[in-house]
């Protein structure tokens, strides 16, 4: 009599459709998970823009400073600065009397954020839904 030792190639693949179902229903899941670990990432960096541009403008009469401006004060991190930072690109745009501004965290891909995020001095985090991903009437709902 034959004593055969192992698994059938049946059971084999049995096993390799029942792991692909999982990883099919854990996969997105994760990625959603990671979006918003990125989004939440973002809200908390754009609040501590806001805290840097206070602190900035209470130093310099009342204007605001750029992102190298604030790197230079050494009020927020360089990472800034580098172009990705937790997924998301960080860019002031200055008023040009330099007494308001518009942060904006745009998500560097689309996997990244359902949403980008500006800011103004009012010090409310907004964020975008609009298909350009822009805030260009600044009509983004505040983050709750």
């Amino acid at each position: 009599m034959k004593n055969n030792r192992g698994f059938s190639l049946l059971e084999l693949l049995i096993v390799v459709a029942i792991i692909l179902i999982i990883a099919t229903i854990a996969i997105p899941s994760l990625l959603r998970s990671r979006q918003a670990a990125n989004e939440t990432a973002a809200v908390a960096n754009m609040r501590n823009i806001n805290t840097a541009q206070v602190t900035y403008s209470s130093a310099n009469n009342g204007v605001y400073g750029d992102v190298s401006d604030l790197v230079a004060a050494r009020l927020i991190d360089a990472r800034y600065a580098s172009g990705n930072f937790s997924g998301f690109q960080y860019v002031m745009e200055l008023s040009s009397d330099f007494r308001d501004y518009t942060a904006h965290a745009t998500a560097t891909s689309p996997n990244t954020s359902r949403y980008d995020f500006y800011s103004t001095p009012d010090f409310v985090v907004r964020y975008s839904t609009a298909t350009s991903r822009a805030p260009s009437g600044r009509t983004g709902q505040p983050v709750q």
